[in-house]
């Protein structure tokens, strides 16, 4: 589609929206002003750079998939992200875990990385005009294969993993420091057991002791801004998860940090947009992992559904859009990394973008009045008016392809670059 056809399109949808009290272009500054934290580890299926031979168990994770073209270095993954970043509008975030400084070559434990292991990332994100995010890596390391990390019952083994996250928090607070942007620090880890144990108090007392040594040293929130993150169940902990939505909830409340909220991680009938509204009172801000699992927290690359367009709905309507911080999560290894990347930051965008396209001045007015059919009607009536001409538009603005002409991109891109990849 050329310029003009986009053009003329956007100003017919304008006009449609208008009609129904729908301001366009302020729904479009307020889109591009939200950044999306692109999560790095879609790109080498959560690999990282950690010296060769690193043992790689324990943890709960399974990436599938074999689809030629995985980065192997941090020069070949930033190269791929910034394919990704051109073909998604909007500024841009890169959310990095622990394993993927740079090391030279040199065994490096996690209790000993330091800012200086990933200072070729914060000069890219100063070249790219990006900011960075970070994340303690506690998982796929010898000190977590028994399935305990912060949560174990060897005092070293626990040790080990507060000295790692404390060392973490200090990164992304120099990341935060150096870019002028607060770094967004997320804490998870994978402790729990395959069947119910006897001592469930005793594995989270020892992770709220773990978490007030990592958390005695304060950040300034200009610089750093704390998450913590619950899950339900994983491999290898389907019976007891240390680390629960509720444990991490109320640790959250009591000390002022952000809880994070991961769409894959609840069950599969719990809507994460409704409890947005529920825990937003009483916490700093939200962390919120865009995801989308499938039967279980299955990571699948984010589509344009019902519940990411209801999350983006609820944000908009309380509005919480500048207490939540949104970030991607999936790792994909069948299909095309790039294009995954790509696909599921388009769909995030494109629901933020419905959202703010709703009609919420008649929508409120109708709910007050108690007129239910009113709203339950215009709501429908909304899902069909043309806002995918407002998207080619925004794309068109922001200097990005628009409609699928992007997938051509990453196509000529996998078979020049990605193939040639052994």
């Amino acid at each position: 589609m050329n310029n003009s056809d986009i053009k003329k399109g956007y100003e017919e949808a304008r006009d449609r929206y208008s009609a129904i009290g729908v301001d366009t272009s302020a729904a479009l500054r307020t889109l591009r002003m939200i950044p999306l934290s692109i999560n790095c580890w879609q790109g080498d299926d959560v690999g990282g750079f950690e010296s060769p031979g690193a043992a790689l168990e324990g943890g709960g994770l399974a990436v599938t998939g074999h689809w030629p073209g995985r980065a192997r270095t941090p020069d070949e993954l930033r190269t791929d992200l910034e394919k990704a970043m051109a073909l998604i509008p909007g500024p841009h975030r890169v959310n990095l875990h622990a394993i993927y400084g740079e090391f030279g070559g040199k065994k490096v434990d996690r209790d000993c990385i330091g800012p200086e292991h990933f200072s070729g990332w914060v000069d890219w994100a100063k070249r790219t005009g990006s900011a960075l995010d970070f994340n303690a890596t506690c998982f796929s390391h010898p000190k977590a294969a028994s399935g305990f990390t912060l949560s174990d019952s060897n005092a070293l083994i626990r040790g080990f993993w507060v000295e790692h996250c404390r060392r973490a928090r200090h990164i992304g607070a120099q990341m935060g420091r150096e870019l002028g942007k607060p770094c967004v620090h997320n804490l998870w880890i994978p402790d729990g057991s395959k069947d119910a144990p006897v001592s469930r108090w005793k594995h989270r007392e020892y992770l709220r002791q773990s978490l007030d040594q990592i958390f005695s040293t304060r950040h300034e929130d200009a610089f750093l801004l704390d998450a913590i993150e619950g899950k339900l169940f994983g491999i290898g902990s389907e019976s007891f998860v240390v680390g629960s939505h509720e444990f991490y909830l109320a640790y959250a409340v009591k000390n002022g940090l952000m809880p994070c909220l991961d769409m894959g991680h609840y069950h599969p009938t719990e809507s994460v947009a409704d409890k947005v509204s529920s825990v937003l009172p009483f916490v700093p801000g939200l962390l919120v992992h865009v995801s989308r699992g499938v039967r279980w927290d299955s990571d699948h690359v984010v589509t344009l559904n019902d519940e990411l367009y209801a999350l983006m709905q609820e944000l908009v309507r309380i509005p919480a859009l500048d207490r939540t911080h949104l970030a991607l999560d999936y790792f994909d290894a069948s299909i095309n990394r790039v294009g995954a990347w790509v696909s599921g930051a388009r769909a995030a965008q494109k629901a933020l973008l419905c959202a703010l396209l709703e009609p919420q001045s008649k929508l409120r007015d109708y709910e007050e009045a108690g007129n239910n059919f009113g709203r339950l009607a215009l709501l429908e009536e909304a899902k069909a008016m043309p806002w995918s001409a407002v998207w080619d538009f925004h794309c068109q603005e922001s200097g990005v392809l628009s409609g699928p002409d992007w997938i051509g991109e990453i196509l000529a891109y996998e078979k020049e670059v990605l193939s040639n990849r052994q």
